[in-house]
């Protein structure tokens, strides 16, 4: 089970020594369209992150390897690509590969998008059950190649008394080697951007039934 960044605070920089570190850092992204409040949580969030993870490497070693879900390209190729992606955990990644981490090819390309096409499908709903079952498995089964494939690479390239960082959204299933220590870098804006998601969603469902109710008012025989 991942520690909880604040737990490392008691660390003593001997504890960790020559062990495999991971720190696993969640993505939070951003559409064009989201609303300002939301954008200053995520600003916020990714300035705690990159707080946390500077803090955490003084404690227990600078970051030898960057591993980041859905790229499948090291390098510069795979720095734009996350540019593309999220500018802030670009900055974030591009300032440790500067200084001297290797951005990993963390995925399989094919299987990447394989696994958005089955999740586009099941985000348009189905009428039936047994398609909307069968899509679901193909889903569920590529996903868990996909996090098969990321355990390796992990296990591949981080060496002893090396420090990983990886950055995958939260839910993930990765079970990553038993032998590396694994913390969950996880700052205070988080929780705030999960009590604004849930009140927006519980805003957005009273707001519909609302013009339901009006629809089937205004649809009355006089």
């Amino acid at each position: 089970m991942a520690e909880k960044l604040g737990k490392i605070e008691k660390l003593e920089a001997g504890s960790v020594s020559g062990k495999r570190k991971l720190l696993l850092v969640p993505l939070i992204y951003y559409g064009e369209s989201a609303p300002d409040e939301y954008l200053k949580m995520f600003t916020k969030f990714w300035d705690q992150v990159a707080s946390q993870i500077s803090n955490l490497e003084t404690k227990i070693g600078s970051i030898n390897h960057v591993y980041h879900e859905s790229i499948a390209m090291a390098g510069e190729e795979g720095l734009a690509i996350i540019e593309k992606l999220n500018p802030a955990c670009h900055k974030i990644v591009k300032q440790k590969c500067d200084g001297g981490a290797a951005l990993e090819i963390t995925e399989d390309k094919d299987m990447v998008e394989e696994s958005m096409d089955w999740e586009r499908c099941l985000m348009a709903g189905f009428i039936s059950q047994k398609v909307g079952k069968t899509v679901s498995e193909f889903y569920m089964e590529v996903a868990t190649k996909r996090y098969e494939k990321i355990a390796q690479v992990v296990d591949e390239t981080l060496k002893a008394d090396e420090v990983g960082a990886i950055f995958m959204r939260e839910g993930h299933r990765v079970q990553f080697p038993k032998d590396v220590e694994v913390f969950s870098v996880s700052p205070p804006a988080l929780d705030e951007i999960h009590r604004w998601q849930r009140d927006y969603i519980t805003k957005a469902q009273q707001d519909e039934i609302k013009a339901k109710e009006k629809e089937a008012e205004e649809k009355k025989p006089e």
